[in-house]
């Protein structure tokens, strides 16, 4: 009896010693100090191409070289370098049947010099009804490497004027060109097109540490979360005109600062752990898609990617989601780790908002990656939903620091069997 008390005692007092430590690192003030930096108004609402988000990438930086994180792979610093090609026609002509073409009725995705078309035979014709959903109908045409012509109905005026603008922004550099018609001709028996590009190299950066495994440096776990948000708009009611983003994503960044710190004291890590900071998620997720393209996917174990847990869940303090719950058991894996825990992670509540598929986590998920995002967000409609999502007021203000510090802390905690490799996610079934 006495031994097993002492053993008890040991046990607990090891425990206590535990949260001690991690409280030392993870804990409210450290999460406004970093909170604080990154949705000042001097970094412009860290907005892609803009100075306010380079701004950012240098304080991210900066703060994991106090860590003390190596670079990943062969970098020579914490800067994933990008290059973005921005098309804007500077000629473009032609005839649809007897339609004439021009740039108010044709959008181009591409990134070519020129683009000459002379018959339909060479490119794949899709059309975009009256009746269509045309979000679900178009947007994912953007991920087809092929070249397509995309006729689209009339009826969607207003979406394609809003899809053209997207369809400008800049992108990676490719060789397929995707053409999308508005038109009542949905059947036509003829085209001529011709368009000429003015083309411009922009650059953008992901951020990125590492901490090299002992036992199993081939085998990653990925912390990441997006820093780029909005940037400067129109002023709002308060005369407020920058989106500072504090909850989406300086919530998600400061906890992966917070976490590359607290693993790199702890100094016991038996994989190899990767720290990400994306860039352009608002854009279209390419800092996530260019991260993907560089790692071997096969390799990376799990990825938490951490978007917006600046305000508390819909079950209160001491609660998150996980998006895709379903689709690996990694989840599971973490809620064991919290046993005898306040903090509790459930399913996503929102299936219907296809969360899993519209962050950064969805790269590395599609190549079967048991990659899942960690939020607190509510994404109910009015008036249970988040009042300040992509709105001037995401503010710090609005921010719960002392629940962002459990919720990191609970990150922390509920990883420490994939992090020292006693634990392996099982895969999520690749994308066809």
């Amino acid at each position: 009896m006495k031994k097993l008390l002492l053993t008890f005692t040991a046990g607990l007092l090891s425990l206590l010693s535990f949260a001690q430590d991690i409280d030392k690192i993870i804990n409210a003030a450290e999460v406004e100090r970093i909170e604080k930096i990154l949705s000042a108004d001097d970094m412009q609402g860290r907005k892609t191409f803009t100075p306010g988000i380079d701004k950012a990438a240098d304080f991210i930086a900066g703060e994991f070289a106090k860590s003390k994180l190596g670079f990943f792979g062969y970098a020579n610093s914490y800067f994933q370098d990008i290059t973005m090609i921005k098309s804007k026609p500077a000629e473009l002509s032609g005839m649809l049947g007897t339609d004439t073409l021009s740039t108010k009725n044709v959008a181009a995705n591409t990134t070519a010099a020129s683009i000459d078309i002379n018959s339909l035979k060479n490119y794949e014709v899709k059309v975009v009804h009256a009746g269509d959903d045309f979000n679900k109908t178009v947007f994912p045409l953007f991920d087809l490497e092929k070249n397509i012509i995309v006729l689209v109905d009339t009826a969607h005026t207003r979406r394609f004027k809003s899809m053209q603008r997207f369809t400008g922004n800049a992108k990676f550099a490719s060789a397929v060109s995707q053409i999308f018609i508005l038109t009542t001709n949905l059947n036509p028996a003829s085209i001529q097109l011709h368009i000429k590009n003015q083309l411009t190299e922009q650059h953008l950066k992901n951020v990125v540490g590492m901490i090299p495994g002992k036992s199993k440096k081939d085998e990653y776990v990925v912390f990441a979360g997006h820093y780029d948000h909005l940037g400067i708009g129109k002023p709002d009611a308060k005369g407020d005109s920058i989106y500072n983003g504090a909850n989406d994503d300086a919530a998600g960044t400061t906890a992966v600062l917070m976490l590359a710190k607290y693993f790199s004291e702890q100094k016991n890590n038996e994989r190899t752990l990767i720290f990400v900071a994306f860039t352009a998620e608002e854009i279209g997720g390419f800092g996530s898609r260019y991260f993907g393209k560089n790692v071997n996917a096969e390799k990376v174990m799990a990825m938490f990617n951490i978007e917006m847990i600046g305000t508390t869940s819909k079950w209160g303090t001491n609660s998150a989601y996980i998006t895709g719950y379903e689709k690996s058991d990694m989840g599971k894996i973490l809620q064991a780790n919290l046993t005898g825990s306040k903090f509790h992670f459930e399913p996503d509540p929102y299936p219907k908002q296809n969360l899993f598929y519209r962050s950064d986590n969805a790269t590395l998920a599609e190549l079967g990656v048991p990659a899942h995002t960690i939020s607190t967000s509510k994404m109910e409609e009015a008036p249970n939903d988040e009042p300040n999502y992509h709105k001037q007021s995401d503010e710090i203000g609005t921010l719960d620091m002392n629940n962002m510090a459990e919720i990191i802390k609970a990150i922390a905690i509920s990883s420490k069997t994939i992090v020292s490799g006693k634990d392996t996610p099982t895969r999520v079934a690749k994308e066809n």
